[in-house]
């Protein structure tokens, strides 16, 4: 499972920076916008697929949480879920939600449909900016139209909800939120004696952030099954063709 959201799963700042010339080079060889196959039997499994069980594959592609009970996972999965949709604005919020914060600046990029490292948007704390990847952004909505799934996202609601997305991943930056999701979790790190340290569970945050996206945006289902749609028809697109070849 793919989050093409990246914070908590991208690399740190500085790799962020490193390399970045590389990867355009590499990126401007590529085709900018995938074939799309709406024919194709995976996106109907994936959206047969409720959000919570989406978010528990999810964590459990993650590298620390190979060798958990896949019943932890689906339960730290529906705990972010729940978690990040009580923060949100509007009418699906249970009581948690305060006023969204200004969101830092706003930067517009292509080179985000690159199979090697997909990219829809991202928040970077140093500079404190989201990053937009437009064409990432048209594709997903293409494909939205594609698969008859507009009663689920409405046209335009793939930006907005990389918008709320950030903006979660920016509440849990700076604030009390990211310790108060860790409580919610339960996952305890160290105990000595009567002292319990909450552990840090990889990949919830993506979850809140993606249910955040959903609720404030009143989306049918969370970001996280375009997500994971994008991805497969990113690489899908990227495999090379089979067949018979014959040389001379």
């Amino acid at each position: 499972m793919n989050s093409l959201f990246r914070d908590a799963t991208s690399p740190g700042d500085g790799d962020r920076r490193r390399g970045r010339d590389g990867d355009r080079n590499r990126r401007a060889a590529r085709p900018s916008r995938p074939r799309i196959d709406p024919g194709d039997p995976e996106y109907g499994r994936l959206a047969a697929l409720d959000d919570t069980e989406l978010g528990a594959r999810m964590l459990a592609v993650t590298p620390t949480h190979d060798h958990r009970d896949p019943a932890l996972l689906r339960r730290w999965a529906e705990t972010a879920d729940r978690f990040g949709a009580e923060l949100a604005p509007g009418p699906a919020a249970g009581g948690r939600a305060v006023p969204a914060p200004a969101l830092p600046r706003v930067v517009e990029r292509t080179g985000g449909l690159d199979p090697d490292r997909l990219l829809l948007a991202r928040y970077t704390s140093r500079p404190a900016a989201v990053e937009l990847y437009t064409d990432t952004i048209a594709f997903a909505e293409a494909l939205v139209s594609r698969l008859g799934w507009r009663h689920w996202y409405p046209r335009g609601s793939v930006r907005r909800a990389a918008l709320a997305h950030e903006e979660l991943h920016c509440r849990l930056h700076h604030g009390p939120r990211k310790a108060a999701l860790k409580a919610a979790l339960g996952h305890t790190a160290l105990r000595i004696g009567p002292v319990r340290v909450a552990g840090h569970v990889a990949g919830a945050d993506e979850i809140a952030a993606h249910a955040y996206a959903r609720a404030a945006g009143g989306l049918g289902r969370s970001p996280l099954l375009l997500t994971a749609a994008l991805a497969h028809a990113v690489t899908a697109a990227a495999r090379p063709a089979t067949g018979t070849t014959r040389e001379n």
